[in-house]
């Protein structure tokens, strides 16, 4: 099969499109004909760049966090999966062979893990081993370039709306990198999913302004706006319930953090704009505000975000689809572009 493998740490072209061996299915595993996997900022392309050393990543190893495709072998002990069945994939599994019906999501399995693209294959590649009580069964009719965008990016925002900041119907929620996957993907789970208004913010007025066509209700430049007068005028002075916040820029995030109001909530799992940012911690006792940051997601939640995905509610942004082969060009263009949206490897395309 080919695959893209990095033999030293550096620039995108240290990236080789190699030829290697087909990977064989352990007897609970199974194997997927990758259709997609993203290109992501830290855990592809700054790990990629030797920015990520705590990660322990060694060379030579292939990239890829996520992917989505068609299952096309499975091993001796698998019943719960069959060939030709679609199939999402992405971040912390199991490195060992555990039997198919661990459940790894939850607070009992102890065994090591480790993500794909990090401790293990990723889904850079034609052909991607992983443990078969891993992965998400598709519903129908959702694209597999889009599923592995939602893969990654989706579970994470809806642990964060929902599980985390419980944002409400009718609740005001302010979502931070509005043109971004997880800022984009916040919008429609806080406004298509939950109910909530929402005001969208990024650092340029097209950006912002993406935010509208998502679902936003307001949408603010927060390098020519005053988000604080703003946001009062939006919502008669009272705040926002939720401020949602994956980037932490310092430049911005101390006036967004003065847009909650009483008992507002600030989530985030994120931080690569950062990590130090001031608060005024005045406004956070005298506003009773929760921060609250939380990485991952619940048992179930990837289900859910496929399934509003097949009703409509979500569509992740893909700025495009690149054929596998072409991965270097995939890297320079997210590492030098930082509004660019979602870039899709199909190793299907050669």
């Amino acid at each position: 099969m080919k695959a893209i493998v990095v033999h030293e740490f550096g620039p995108p072209e240290v990236m080789r499109y190699e030829t290697v061996p087909d990977p064989e299915p352990k007897p609970n595993e199974i194997r997927i004909r990758v259709h997609a996997a993203t290109i992501n900022r830290i855990l592809d392309v700054a790990v990629r760049g030797g920015l990520q050393p705590q990660r322990g990543v060694k060379p030579p190893f292939t990239p890829g966090v996520d992917c989505a495709g068609v299952i096309d072998k499975v091993g001796a002990n698998v019943t719960r999966w069959k060939v030709g069945d679609h199939i999402a994939v992405a971040g912390n599994m199991p490195l060992e062979d555990v039997p198919e019906d661990t459940v790894f999501e939850g607070k009992g399995f102890t065994g090591p893990a480790g993500m794909m693209g990090i401790k293990r294959q990723g889904g850079f590649a034609e052909l991607i081993c992983v443990p078969a009580c891993m992965g998400d069964r598709l519903p129908a009719h959702v694209n597999l370039h889009e599923a592995a965008v939602v893969g990654r990016h989706c579970p994470t925002a809806w642990n964060l709306l929902c599980n985390v900041a419980k944002l409400k119907a009718g609740e005001w929620a302010m979502i931070m990198g509005a043109s971004g996957n997880l800022g984009s993907i916040g919008i429609q789970i806080a406004k298509n999913v939950i109910g909530a208004k929402v005001i969208a913010v990024a650092g340029s007025r097209d950006r912002a302004d993406y935010g509208l066509t998502v679902g936003a209700d307001y949408a603010l430049d927060s390098s020519t706006q005053d988000l604080v007068a703003e946001t009062m005028k939006i919502t008669g002075g009272k705040g926002v319930d939720v401020l949602y916040d994956n980037i932490a820029n310092p430049r911005v995030l101390p006036s967004a953090f003065h847009c909650l109001g009483t008992k507002g909530r600030l989530v985030t799992a994120g931080a690569h704009g950062g990590p130090n940012v001031s608060i005024d911690f005045f406004h956070l006792y005298d506003k009773r505000i929760s921060i609250m940051g939380m990485p991952g997601y619940e048992p179930g939640d990837r289900e859910k975000c496929y399934q509003a995905v097949a009703e409509g509610k979500i569509r992740p942004r893909i700025e495009r689809v690149m054929p596998l082969s072409q991965a270097v060009e995939a890297h320079r263009l997210t590492e030098t572009d930082p509004a660019i949206g979602k870039i899709v490897l199909d190793p299907t395309l050669g």
